[in-house]
């Protein structure tokens, strides 16, 4: 959920249409009219240099890749990377679309300056979507074969990740209730959870072998409603982890680049073929979804040009639940999203019902300053402003960043001291 306020047109009854007012006259006479902020590509290149670096260092020089599982991720890099250009070039065109359709939303952390008088054009993570799939099932012909062990559970991925797109969609369309919103991933995971044909054994913690009196259980189909509440999780936490320019693809490039960091390191230390091939998997869908969302976050990030819309949020949390649980590191995916499970902690009572939920959980805006204030809502946004102050919707957004990527590295190194002693 991103920071916006939806406008009345699409919700106006065309019989009884309301009277015309000079206040909400639309700025914007048609999509034609329209001319996009240029993309803050110097801010892309600062981020993808931080997040990036360390990932293609490990992958070209410190572990020695095989050239049979290093090709294919080259290839796929270098397909992620046109995706990257054409998706700048796309989105500019596609917010001309949407606001055809009145399909926009002002800024409700800009209220009360000229900038919240903006329309903003929103569900732009379609165009992210798209790409996407279209990277990723080119991909196809370079790596697969027709006889290829993992293309059914590939394409059951992208049918789950294309399923999640479309009702993502549907949700920024028909403004869908968040109880129906829960439920919409669990739809979505029925192509991965009838095609997946992996094992459905988890491997008992040492200190705990003594007292279940085994090394590995099977949990049979137990093992597949986890990972449907795993791809509810994921896609869900992004979504209400929100309301910042900029926060909701921060935090998925964040822990995108996370994963490709675990999925190298795995690699190069593993030497089980099978394990090496899940993660190399992992790696297929990680770097487009990072982009895609890279470009999209160049015209996102602060002062937002357009919103990505549920379309985005589901679609990356999905995405990442898919790479996950294919990729075997479910539990390894979970630390990396701390931040999203604190956010949902702190959101439980509202989200039960147990304290009022209003629409919009957001921090309150100080026209004369510029700066947010922290409200009483359940949300990680509100609890870090009330505990650190008040700070600007730009610095916020960055001080959110950082502890993602803490949380992230606190990860790499429970694993580091846990190795041996724990599994």
């Amino acid at each position: 959920m991103t920071a916006r306020k939806r406008t009345s047109s699409a919700v106006t009854n065309p019989e009884n249409p309301p009277p015309a007012t000079k206040e909400h006259k639309p700025t914007v006479a048609s999509g034609e009219d329209f001319r996009l902020a240029p993309p803050k590509l110097g801010v892309i290149f600062v981020i993808s240099s931080l997040l990036c670096s360390l990932y293609l260092y490990l992958l070209c020089f410190h572990y020695n890749v095989d050239d049979e599982l290093k090709r294919p991720i080259l290839i796929n890099a270098g397909l992620s990377l046109v995706g990257f250009f054409v998706t700048l070039k796309l989105i500019p065109v596609a917010a001309r679309y949407v606001l055809r359709r009145n399909m926009f939303g002002f800024d409700i952390n800009k209220r009360g300056t000229p900038q919240g008088e903006v329309k903003v054009p929103e569900s732009l993570g379609i165009v992210v979507g798209i790409v996407f799939l279209i990277v990723a099932i080119i991909f196809q012909f370079f790596n697969f074969t027709e006889d290829s062990l993992w293309l059914v559970e590939y394409n059951a991925a992208l049918a789950s990740i294309c399923f999640m797109i479309l009702l993502g969609f549907v949700d920024d369309v028909l403004d869908v209730p968040w109880r129906v919103k829960l439920l919409l991933p669990s739809f979505a995971t029925l192509p991965l959870l009838m095609a997946y044909a992996g094992h459905t054994t988890i491997v008992i913690p040492k200190p705990l072998v003594s007292y279940v009196g085994l090394k590995i259980l099977d949990l049979g189909r137990i093992y597949k409603l986890y990972m449907a509440l795993l791809a509810v999780f994921c896609t869900n936490s992004i979504n209400i982890h929100a309301g910042l320019n900029g926060l909701e693809i921060g935090q998925t490039v964040v822990i995108a680049a996370a994963i490709l960091i675990h999925n190298v390191m795995q690699i190069g230390a593993s030497v089980d073929s099978e394990l090496r091939q899940a993660h190399a998997f992992s790696i297929y869908l990680t770097q487009p979804l990072m982009a895609t969302s890279l470009a999209m976050l160049a015209f996102n990030w602060y002062p937002s040009a357009v919103f990505v819309g549920d379309t985005y949020t589901v679609f990356a949390g999905m995405t990442m639940a898919v790479v996950g649980i294919l990729g075997h590191f479910s539990e390894t995916l979970l630390i990396f999203f701390l931040p999203q499970v604190l956010n949902f902690l702190l959101s439980l009572p509202q989200l039960a019902g147990i304290v009022k939920c209003p629409r919009h959980r957001l921090p309150k805006f100080d026209p004369a300053t510029g700066l947010l204030t922290g409200t009483k809502d359940g949300t990680l946004v509100n609890v870090y402003l009330r505990i650190f102050g008040r700070k600007s919707e730009k610095s916020l957004c960055i001080h959110l960043l950082v502890f993602q990527a803490l949380a992230c590295a606190f990860c790499f190194l429970l694993r580091h001291f846990l190795a041996g002693w724990y599994k």
